[in-house]
């Protein structure tokens, strides 16, 4: 049916294939429109959320992002399908939002993880508004982040690196090294293949990221001393740089199981396989790098997601305010004089 409403033509389905039918909801339509009573129907009062979550996991996430954050997305997206799942887009309200994050508190999810929902749930949202026009609210958008910690994340000193390694097999140990000589994430070591190296320019090249970067970045000694060696013992056919016994590419919970194990036995507590980058980025900061450096060495998105370890090299600053001395040498020199 095509109509007139406030000077703007509209077209709209009368949702039925029985043409008599179809009149009398148009007939009635008009009288609504003619008495003042009809009120379009916001895109969001028969959309759901669950199917606003389909179409944005399939037509956004997984081709606008890194496959990394879509596997992440369809994880968090399960908590709160679980709550919003059958509720129409614009049912869902900002207490609602608030309401939800209590409960996520109350299971025990971290301030973190639920900041990570609820940006998603307003991305999602953001999208439905500017692109699909299924939604004219955004309910998350006010809604307020949960407060997050900012406390330096633990490290591993020197002392405990010879322990663990120590109480690692020699695959883990590889493994351990590299991660903490080059700040890789987990999924990228394990990723990572021989095509990715190259050994005469002593770089890596990390190609898929979360903001779709090619980055190329220098490799140390201890690295390519490790990569010589494997590459002496490395198997025709395999393509990848860390690899199992089988000659396939080391799956995930594997690696994190050994490392527990050997965590545990090495008895260092509370370290995540995580913390050995934060251990690259420490032990860069302690040998006096600069904070800008450390940024593109570990590509961190900006300075002050790195500005948390400035505190380990209080020194760093010691050449900088020694300028004020400097100033003042001419003039004491001139008066001695």
């Amino acid at each position: 049916m095509s109509f007139s409403h406030h000077g703007e033509q509209l077209r709209r389905s009368t949702e039925t294939e029985d043409k008599k039918l179809a009149q009398r909801i148009f007939d009635k339509l008009k009288g609504e429109i003619a008495e003042g009573k009809w009120f379009e129907k916001q895109p969001g009062a028969v959309y759901k959320f669950k199917d606003l979550m389909a179409k944005y996991m399939t037509e956004y996430s997984a081709v606008s992002k890194a496959a990394s954050s879509h596997k992440r997305d369809k994880s968090l997206s399960a908590h709160l399908l679980h709550i919003f799942g059958e509720k129409y887009l614009a049912e869902i309200t900002s207490s609602m939002i608030s309401e939800y994050k209590v409960m996520r508190r109350v299971e025990g999810a971290s301030p973190r993880t639920i900041n990570y929902e609820i940006t998603l749930m307003s991305h999602a949202f953001n999208i439905a508004i500017r692109e699909w026009d299924l939604a004219k609210e955004n309910p998350a958008k006010n809604v307020r982040k949960e407060r997050v910690s900012n406390n330096v994340e633990r490290w591993l000193t020197l002392a405990e690196e010879e322990i663990l390694l120590g109480a690692a097999s020699k695959w883990l140990a590889d493994i351990i090294v590299f991660a903490i000589n080059t700040g890789l994430r987990q999924s990228e070591i394990l990723n990572l293949k021989w095509a990715q190296i190259d050994m005469a320019r002593r770089t890596l090249t990390i190609y898929e990221q979360k903001n779709r970067s090619v980055d190329t970045l220098p490799l140390n000694k201890t690295v390519m001393d490790l990569l010589i060696e494997k590459l002496t013992l490395k198997e025709d056919a395999v393509a990848h740089v860390f690899y199992s016994k089988l000659l396939k590419p080391i799956k995930f919970r594997n690696l994190i199981r050994a490392y527990k194990n050997t965590i545990k036995k090495a008895g260092i507590d509370d370290l995540r396989f995580h913390d050995l980058r934060h251990t690259f980025a420490t032990r860069l900061v302690q040998g006096g790098v600069g904070i800008y450096e450390v940024q593109k060495l570990g590509r961190w998105k900006s300075i002050t997601m790195v500005q948390r370890y400035a505190h380990h090299y209080p020194e760093s600053l010691r050449s900088a305010i020694e300028v004020m001395d400097n100033l003042r040498k001419p003039v004491i020199t001139n008066l001695s004089q």
